[in-house]
């Protein structure tokens, strides 16, 4: 009879975890070593230029007799990996980005992006996140480094925020927020654009980023006699605190920045542990004046960043176009990736 204790339960949790740990560290060693040998062939290819064009078929074929067990060395992949080589010059940029990505997600900022600055971003934010293939190409098409790294952004985190909560709070916001899921219906009222993203909360958490966790939509909260319902709670954990978002179907106004200073007063005095950071506040406003809503937060106690944010008639033509469609998306972003991949392009880990 095995033992039904803590000890034994933690220690077999604790060898299941190294056993894990060490596949995955295999599995993202043969990926950079695969990635770094089809960036060599990928050089070697360039610079063995005078055999012509088609002296990549025919390598193409005389691998595949040698080695038909082997996937990964088509014609088509062959070319891409000349692509990549000439592309990708930065050895820096190799090793720190695309050894530790999939082919196919190498293959995604290869095509999707022309500057190597946004590779690099992008690329980064893939492995740091986790991104599948569809996210990648999601968040490239959704302009997501162009939004989060917006100058333009208004909020006093710096200010009301120690360091280094106030550069991770102002790192995760956004400006504006593409709400390209919600379905527009004439006379639409702010609790139904709310109701329209709860209904897809995993396109929602999406775009809201990275950390982002659901704790409910008009949660009831009693100060004194009265009763208050805050539009939309989360809690973030990588910046360990609660977020509060009010969204307004109008151009802001510095009331807005008013009450939600007292709903942040109220989540730390009802919500908020004693390791939770303070809490922060999100207001997302169809239109807003930089300047009055500088002033507006200038003094206010509470951490508090105010966004636009963009339903699908609102986004230019090429952007709307850009983007995929919202129920075919839900697909991809809710169930694991079933593609049928062409292996000798999309391998994965």
């Amino acid at each position: 009879m095995l033992p039904e204790n803590n000890d034994y339960k933690n220690l077999v949790e604790e060898i299941k975890s190294k056993v894990r740990q060490a596949q995955y560290s295999a599995m993202v060693k043969v990926n950079g070593e695969m990635i770094l040998l089809y960036w060599n062939i990928g050089k070697e290819l360039n610079e063995q230029v005078q055999y012509g064009n088609s002296f990549i078929d025919t390598l193409a074929q005389e691998i595949r007799l040698d080695s038909p067990q082997v996937k990964g060395f088509s014609a088509r992949n062959l070319r891409y990996m000349k692509r990549f080589a000439k592309e990708i010059t930065d050895q820096n940029f190799l090793q720190t980005v695309s050894a530790k990505l999939t082919w196919s997600h190498n293959l995604v900022l290869l095509e999707k992006l022309k500057n190597m600055d946004e590779r690099f971003w992008y690329g980064t934010k893939a492995i740091e996140n986790a991104w599948s293939v569809d996210v990648l190409e999601f968040q490239i098409a959704g302009r997501l480094m162009e939004r989060q790294t917006n100058p333009e952004k208004v909020q006093n985190f710096a200010l009301r925020l120690p360091e280094p909560q106030s550069e991770l709070a102002i790192e995760t916001m956004k400006d504006p927020y593409i709400f390209d899921f919600v379905e527009i219906r004439e006379g639409m009222i702010e609790r139904d654009i709310e109701n329209e993203l709860i209904k897809h909360i995993t396109n929602f958490l999406l775009e809201m980023g990275s950390g982002f966790a659901y704790m409910g939509h008009q949660k009831l909260f009693r100060v004194g006699e009265e009763e208050f319902f805050p539009d939309l709670l989360f809690y973030n954990t990588i910046l360990h605190c609660y977020v509060v978002i009010e969204l307004k179907m109008k151009k802001f106004i510095p009331e807005y920045a008013g009450k939600m200073n007292f709903y942040l007063s109220v989540v730390d005095e009802q919500l908020k542990a004693e390791n939770d950071n303070p809490s922060i506040g999100l207001i997302l406003c169809r239109d807003k004046n930089k300047v009055v809503a500088e002033y507006a937060l200038k003094d206010m106690s509470k951490p508090i960043g105010v966004s636009e944010y963009k339903l699908t008639q609102e986004l230019p033509e090429a952007f709307r176009k850009a983007l995929p469609d919202s129920e075919e998306w839900e697909k991809h972003i809710q169930f694991p990736d079933e593609r049928e991949n062409d292996n000798d392009i999309n391998n994965t880990y």
